[in-house]
């Protein structure tokens, strides 16, 4: 008895030692097989950084909403995507109100800003900006049958509207007698002078104009000077090594005319000396 439960042992035990074998084979040929599918999934994937681009929805004619096909088009996304493949990045593009643009750049939310943004002193103190890329500056719009506001002296004690967070908002609180009214979004300030419920407005000249001539029926009128000088600039967070990147690019359009044939397109002119 004692033999044969000796030899029971025995048996039981080199079972255990071939199955242990077996287990771990197995083990050792899944790690390796992860191994390799991890590996190749990593280089599937290397193919770079996609940096994502924020800009305005509402700022014709350089980014809006095309209502037929409802696809984001514009002078800026038109350049944002020149811009991108002359320095070979990869791009995505959000798009959002102008006040989210200065404060997700400023915050380095976003990697890159395009929205109409002026350049001014105050910005630069939490966003670097590229070479200015287009020479714009603030207009005076009134309702088309207005006779009383010829200039921005006869603002005194009058409603002027205009989109909230821009240069105009600031230009109307420190320049003018008139009380700002601000909108979220710039056409709102457009038809609340239209409704007679402002007595102007005050916005970058490209728009004003563009909405005076198409979208406001002849509604509204531009009356007095150019009110400032201003240049647009593309924005990035402090530091960020993406300006250097998309300034080369940005003189290479200009030298090469295709920043001159994308202003052409929506402008219906080149740009001096281009």
């Amino acid at each position: 008895m004692l033999k044969k439960g000796l030899l029971t042992f025995l048996l039981a035990f080199l079972l255990v030692i071939i199955t242990a074998c077996g287990s771990s084979d197995d083990e050792s040929s899944s790690a390796e097989d992860t191994g390799t599918d991890t590996t190749e999934s990593q280089e599937e994937g290397s193919d770079g950084d996609t940096y994502v681009v924020a800009t305005d929805n509402a700022y014709v004619p350089f980014e809006y909403l095309d209502e037929e096909s409802g696809e984001l088009v514009g002078f800026d996304i038109d350049l944002i995507k020149a811009l991108a493949e002359e320095a070979g990045i990869d791009i995505e593009i959000q798009d959002m109100e102008f006040d989210g643009v200065v404060a997700g750049i400023g915050s380095g939310r976003f990697d890159i800003g395009i929205a109409g943004m002026t350049i001014t002193e105050e910005r630069k103190e939490n966003i670097d900006f590229s070479q200015p890329y287009y020479d714009a500056g603030l207009i005076l719009a009134v309702a088309a049958d207005n006779e009383e506001i010829q200039s921005v002296d006869d603002l005194s004690g009058k409603t002027v509207a205009t989109r909230s967070g821009t240069t105009s908002e600031t230009y109307i609180k420190e320049e003018t007698e008139g009380e700002v009214e601000s909108f979220p979004q710039i056409t709102e300030a457009y038809q609340n002078v239209i409704a007679g419920r402002a007595d102007a407005a005050i916005y970058d000249v490209p728009n004003v104009q563009y909405y005076a001539n198409t979208e406001a029926g002849g509604q509204l009128k531009t009356v007095g000077e150019l009110l400032t000088g201003e240049q647009y600039g593309i924005a990035f967070p402090k530091g960020s090594e993406l300006r250097d990147v998309i300034d080369e690019a940005l003189t290479t359009l200009k030298d090469n005319g295709t920043y001159g044939d994308i202003y052409e397109e929506w402008f219906g002119e080149r740009p001096e000396g281009m």
